[in-house]
């Protein structure tokens, strides 16, 4: 779609970066109308690539007119997930060390490289043991050169900072290694937790910093000259300055912002969004017009943070998931995701020409292996990245153009694509994988349909005739199978229950044959039926598709706004500048530990002494309400309002919680 040739002067530029998509849209601001859209491929190994090819496809005419910049991003959660992160040394100051080991909470730090020191504070932030500053000090000259940042992580920080403090001071005189505070990231009296959010927001340091240079650079390469801002795990919005500091709070960045564009284009106050892409399904709850927030703290795979996130479910399933045949012989639909073999045909015509050649092949010739290609991305820059001479083999035979499976284990004398390797090749997108996908099946049902026609066809020939199918049973029952994957997963999301596989051919389980029965009534006198109470949102480029079963099934309406294709990236810019800054107030000791003698109050770094609670409570309220208006302008808020929360945490201890929140600030 072309941009208006009339452009407003305040527009606004949102683009958000998928697994598969990254999706761009050009709005006017105060309107909020959208003026123009583009998708292209994204390019995980430099997410700059995919961006700037999306702000040439929206074809901006006046780029001096464009007064903001707003990403959505899924670089965090994939770099932690991938392990893509820094090396990380962590300190953990007044841990015990047998406590951790008997929780088995070692693997939760999220870094291999974590240490213990004397040291920490109390309950009433009182010193509990001196802080061993010799003892860490020379751990840091022993291990400077082998790490990228350092996290600090005392007990009972966010009550009493002191040794954090005392430790960053120290450290910073001797190296100039990143150093990540525990008390800076998080309030919450969780240790696991703020060690564990410590220690990824330090890996992720240098991960963002070179991410938004990037967006930058592309952004200057344009002629864009405006405020970049970044969309945080909860859907609001910060500053690039903001989000290279605290590269944590992007985890659940992208779904995140799913989920507000579907809210802003509906204009829905209470739905469920579905965002159905090439790569995953994500499902979040809007109600009275806010994305339902999780406080327990965002989760990425088996790393709990301490950071405020939108609360929703992942799976991977979309357009672009590998079908397959499981062990069984069953088919499988991901959770891998693969190139089509429609795209794969369509840049390299050999592809189509051999696969025609395999459906003259008999049946037991034409297995499905043969559909999963191999193919090479890109030259490996880095001699680093090929370290075996298996890797350096497998370069080598792609150069002559994708290969199957089959092939490509022949030549290498394997026998089996567990020995294969070259995980890290795919993980750096030296190497793409390519097979029998959904978006395939839709090539051949004309609903979407870009690229090679006829190799779909042939390919899902080829896979019908090894099952013994006709090829309308095979959509049917990948359309069918997805549907239940879906369903199964908003199910699993809004009752909090989990609903296991069948274990015997006639599961007595009353919960899975009343799911199961929902889906198909197949029996004779009982009919069950699951009703959502809220309207479905669809967005992604495939939701009209793979929704409309869904909302059948769950017997509700669903909603395909306009522009639902790009919903995520309309998400970007819709969100507000938000920042939240809390207050501890809790009981000052005498010296027996006995008796109230008085109220501390901690607000960051600092700490201050009352008599009484009043007195206190007053001084907290104004202090974060301060810091908070302050704060927000620093994030790029325009004319913010502070609204404060107050709540206790037990023992004589109050939480006093300002947020300050506001449109963000645009370019003059």
């Amino acid at each position: 779609m072309a941009a208006n040739t009339n452009p407003s002067p305040a527009l606004v530029l949102g683009i958000d970066t998928g697994g598969t998509y990254t999706d761009g849209v050009l709005l006017e601001y105060h309107s909020r109308q959208v003026l123009a859209s583009h998708k292209s491929l994204t390019t995980k190994r430099d997410f700059s690539i995919g961006i700037e090819k999306v702000i040439e496809g929206i074809r901006i005419e006046d780029p001096a007119a464009i007064k903001m910049v707003s990403i959505s991003t899924t670089l965090a959660t994939n770099a932690i997930a991938e392990g893509k992160g820094k090396r990380v040394a962590l300190f953990l100051i007044g841990y015990d060390p047998d406590l951790i080991a008997s929780f088995k909470m070692e693997g939760r730090f999220a870094t291999p490289t974590f240490y213990y020191f004397a040291g920490g504070h109390d309950l009433y932030g009182r010193e509990q043991a001196a802080l061993d500053l010799p003892g860490l000090l020379a751990k840091v000259g022993e291990i400077k050169e082998q790490v990228d940042a350092i996290a600090v992580s005392s007990y009972f920080s966010p009550l009493n900072p002191e040794h954090e403090n005392q430790v960053y001071q120290a450290i910073s005189s001797m190296c100039d290694l990143p150093i990540v505070l525990g008390h800076q990231l998080s309030t919450k009296l969780g240790s696991v937790e703020r060690a564990t959010t410590a220690a990824l927001n330090a890996s992720l340091l240098a991960v963002l910093q070179d991410f938004v240079i990037a967006v930058r650079q592309a952004m200057e390469r344009r002629g864009i000259d405006a405020p970049l801002m970044v969309v945080r795990g909860d859907g609001t919005l910060m500053s690039d300055e903001f989000a290279a500091r605290t590269p944590v709070e992007t985890i659940h960045s992208g779904p995140a912002a799913s989920a507000i564009g579907g809210r802003f284009l509906s204009n829905l106050d209470d739905a469920l969004v579905i965002d159905i892409g090439g790569t995953t399904t994500d499902i979040a709850l809007v109600q009275h017009g806010q994305v339902t927030i999780s406080e327990e703290g965002a989760s990425v795979g088996s790393y709990k943070t301490a950071v405020k996130a939108a609360n929703l479910l992942s799976i991977a399933l979309g357009g672009d998931s590998h079908l397959a045949l499981s062990r069984e012989k069953e088919l499988a639909i991901g959770p891998e995701r693969v190139a089509p073999l429609a795209y794969l045909a369509w840049q390299y015509p050999q592809v189509k020409q051999r696969l025609n050649a395999l459906s003259r092949r008999t049946w037991e010739q034409a297995s499905p292996d043969w559909l999963e290609y191999w193919y090479l991305l890109r030259e490996p820059q880095n001699e680093g990245l090929v370290k075996t001479t298996q890797e350096r083999e497998l370069v080598n035979i792609l150069r002559d153009g994708p290969q199957p499976l089959p092939e490509i284990l022949k030549r290498l004398n394997l026998l089996h694509a567990a020995q294969l390797g070259g995980r890290e090749l795919l993980r750096q997108e030296v190497i793409g994988k390519a097979g029998l996908t959904p978006t395939d099946l839709l090539h051949l049902e004309g609903k979407y349909a870009p690229w090679e026609v006829e190799t779909a066809a042939v390919a899902a020939d080829i896979f019908c005739r090894f099952l013994f199918r006709e090829l309308a049973e095979l959509r049917r029952q990948v359309w069918s199978q997805m549907t239940e994957m879906i369903v199964q997963a908003i199910i699993t999301f809004l009752s909090g229950k989990t609903l296991h596989p069948p274990t015997l051919p006639h599961d007595p389980d009353l919960g899975r044959w009343f799911f199961y029965n929902s889906l198909s009534q197949t029996h004779p006198h009982l009919e069950t039926q699951f009703r959502l109470r809220q309207p479905i949102i669809g967005i992604g480029a495939p939701a009209d598709i793979f929704l409309p079963a869904v909302a059948d099934v769950l017997h509700t309406d669903l909603i395909l706004p306009e522009y639902h294709p790009v919903a995520n990236a309309v998400g970007a810019v819709a969100g507000s500048v938000m920042v939240t800054e809390e207050a501890l107030v809790y009981p000052r000791l005498s010296s027996s530990g006995l008796e109230v003698v008085g109220y501390y109050v901690q607000t960051g770094e600092s700490r201050s002494k009352f008599e009484g609670a009043g007195a206190a409570l007053a001084h907290a309220r104004a202090l974060s309400q301060e810091h908070a208006l302050h704060a927000a302008l620093r994030a790029g808020a325009d004319n913010p309002q502070v609204v404060l929360e107050e709540s206790t945490d037990g023992l004589d201890t109050y939480r006093i919680r300002a947020r300050a929140m506001g449109n963000p600030r645009l370019m003059k």
